[in-house]
């Protein structure tokens, strides 16, 4: 089983209570976050394997802007990108995102984690 560290960064408590519960049940170490500003203050303190964000966030930074700060140094680092109000090309994100529309299911969310920093680790092995 790889090491796995799964930052949601997800405005809505419900949602984002769900998906940790979800992942934790799973085996995973879940941070979360309400926005961006909270997610950068720890992917800058924690080694993060995966992060899943919403796109609109409060705080005036989106998820998308997440994915642009990541960019410089947590490149990576596989994230996924939910939104229920946009429908987001693979040429709107950087390589390793990968977008899914709201709602999602939460055990495909879970799998795709899984999926994804397995392969990471894989490649980095």
């Amino acid at each position: 089983m790889c090491e796995r560290t799964v930052l949601i960064v997800e405005d809505e408590l419900l949602i984002r209570m769900v998906l940790a519960d979800a992942l934790f049940d799973q085996g995973y170490d879940v941070l979360e976050a309400g926005n961006v500003i909270e997610a950068v203050a720890i992917i800058g303190q924690k080694r993060v394997d995966a992060v899943i964000t919403d796109v609109d966030m409060p705080g005036g930074f989106s998820g998308l802007d997440l994915l642009r700060m990541m960019s410089t140094n947590h490149a990576n680092v596989p994230v996924i990108v939910a939104s229920g109000g946009h429908q987001l090309r693979q040429d709107d994100m950087p390589v390793g995102a990968v977008f899914v529309p709201k709602p999602y299911s939460v055990r495909g969310i879970v799998s795709m984690v899984g999926e994804m920093i397995c392969a990471d680790k894989r490649r980095h092995a």
